[in-house]
């Protein structure tokens, strides 16, 4: 039995909220359990300096945990410098999403992306991408509403999810007392049509099996499946 009570195969209690933001073009307050993230997207009418004149868009992320997000009180990251773990979160949620997006029909513009984490419990960086494609929908979408474009850019949705091996089983959407002491531990970014983005997987002690990999996988594509059916039905 798992600390939390569900079955192997069972993602915690899940909700995307939107429009809870008054300011932002899009917005979602995404809860995975006790992690909750708060992602609101923001409509650029310019593009990077590196990318201008070439008639392609961008897609860009920022990510975030308040100090009272975990048990202990953390130093704000504006008073202490980024560490390497938010700039590599905070690239792979752009990443994720610009792997869903048509580049050429964005335009010259960008959507940011920010993802403040205010309660972690494990799996923030999956559902900052998650609540993210939300919000950059709803971007979007008030876009196509303001005639500022004439076509959704986005292609495709794209949800993630965790899965690890505790106590040698492998399991779904792991919490923090899990991922603290799984055997092994990987993200998964999976559009909704089933294509892969991402993958980080990673042994905590001895390596894994290929046939327990293929179980985190099969796992993976079955959360994600359910993540992606309630961004579909917002």
């Amino acid at each position: 039995m798992r600390p939390s009570g569900r079955t192997f195969n069972e993602l915690r209690t899940i909700s995307l909220e939107t429009g809870v933001t008054k300011h932002a073009e899009g917005s979602c307050l995404v809860k995975c359990g006790d992690t909750h993230v708060l992602c609101t997207a923001s409509w650029d009418e310019t593009t990077p300096p590196w990318l201008r004149g070439g008639g392609k868009g961008w897609v860009t992320a920022e990510y975030g945990m308040l100090p009272r997000s975990t048990g202990g009180r953390m130093k704000r990251e504006a008073k202490r410098g980024q560490s390497g773990r938010t700039q590599e979160i905070q690239r792979l949620i752009g990443r994720s999403l610009r792997a869903v997006v048509d580049m050429k029909t964005l335009g010259e513009r960008q959507i940011l992306l920010d993802c403040d984490v205010l309660q972690a419990d494990g799996g923030t960086r999956t559902a900052s991408i998650t609540g993210a494609w939300v919000a950059m929908n709803e971007a979007c979408k008030w876009a196509l509403t303001q005639g500022i474009i004439t076509k959704n850019p986005i292609i495709d949705s794209v949800a993630a999810i965790s899965c690890g091996l505790v106590g040698g089983a492998p399991v779904l959407d792991l919490d923090y007392d899990e991922d603290s002491t799984a055997q092994a531990d990987a993200n998964f970014v999976i559009t909704g049509s089933g294509g892969l983005v991402e993958i980080q997987a990673t042994a905590e002690g001895d390596p894994y099996s290929e046939d327990q990999f293929t179980a985190l996988l099969s796992l993976a594509k079955s959360g994600c499946e359910s993540l992606t059916k309630m961004q579909q039905d917002l």
